[in-house]
C-alpha cells in the first residue's frame, strides 16, 4: 500500500532546496556521492526525526521532533540526506550527509510499500544504542511532528542495527520497546546518531 509522507514545513523544504542551490553548502558538505553526482539533485521523501527520550519498564515512549530529514536523489537514487532544525527564527538547513542509513533508509521505505497496511513513515532515533529506524505510524492521517510509538506501530531498524536486533525486520512497537528498555539505560539515550 502507499505510505502517507506527512509534509514537511515549507520553510524547512525551502532551506534545504537553498542549500542544494549553494555550491559552498554543497561543496563543504564531505559528500562525494552529492558533489560528483551528475544531473539534478531534489528533496524528497521528508521524513520527520524523533528522539527515543524515555522508554518505561511498561513500554510506554516519550519521544520529541528534532528535524526532518530529506532524501537528496539525483536520477534514480538517494545520494545523501539534508537534515533541517527548528531555531528560534524557524526551519533552517542543518547539514547534508551520505554514510549507509541512506540506502537503508530507501530499502526500508520500498518494504514499507508492500505491506498491506497504509502507514505514515517517519524516522526514530534511540541514541542510547547508536540506532535509527523507520517508524510506520499507524494513523497515516495524523500529525507527522507530534505523537509517539502506538504499540500497534511497527518499527524497522535501519542498517547497521545494533548487536541482537534485527535490520530491516518490522517489529511492533509493543514488541521491540521493551527490549530497548533492557539494553538501553537512562542515561544513554541523550545522545543521538547521524
Amino acid at each position: 500500500m502507499p505510505l502517507h509522507v506527512p509534509p514537511a514545513p515549507a520553510p524547512a523544504l525551502r532551506s534545504v532546496l537553498t542549500a542544494l542551490s549553494s555550491p559552498t553548502a554543497v561543496s563543504e558538505a564531505r559528500t562525494p556521492s552529492l558533489l560528483g553526482a551528475e544531473g539534478t539533485a531534489s528533496p524528497e521523501l521528508p521524513l520527520p526525526v524523533h528522539v527515543l527520550d524515555r522508554v518505561t519498564t511498561e513500554g510506554v515512549s516519550a519521544t520529541r521532533l528534532t528535524g526532518w530529514r530529506f532524501l537528496i536523489r539525483c536520477g534514480d537514487r538517494a545520494v545523501a540526506a539534508a537534515d533541517t532544525v527548528l531555531t528560534p527564527d524557524g526551519w533552517t538547513f542543518s547539514r547534508f550527509f551520505e554514510g549507509p542509513y541512506i540506502a537503508s533508509t530507501e530499502l526500508a521505505l520500498r518494504q514499507a510499500e508492500a505491506l498491506p497496511q497504509s502507514y505514515q513513515p517517519r524516522l526514530l532515533s534511540v541514541p542510547g544504542l547508536y540506532m535509527l529506524a523507520l517508524w510506520l505510524h499507524g494513523d497515516r492521517t495524523a500529525d507527522g511532528a507530534t505523537g509517539h510509538p502506538a504499540a500497534t506501530d511497527l518499527l524497522v531498524p535501519l542498517a547497521p542495527a545494533p548487536p541482537g536486533i534485527a535490520a530491516h525486520r518490522p517489529y511492533r512497537a509493543a514488541e521491540l520497546l521493551p527490549v530497548l528498555t533492557h539494553r538501553v539505560t537512562p542515561d544513554r539515550l541523550l545522545g543521538s546518531p547521524a
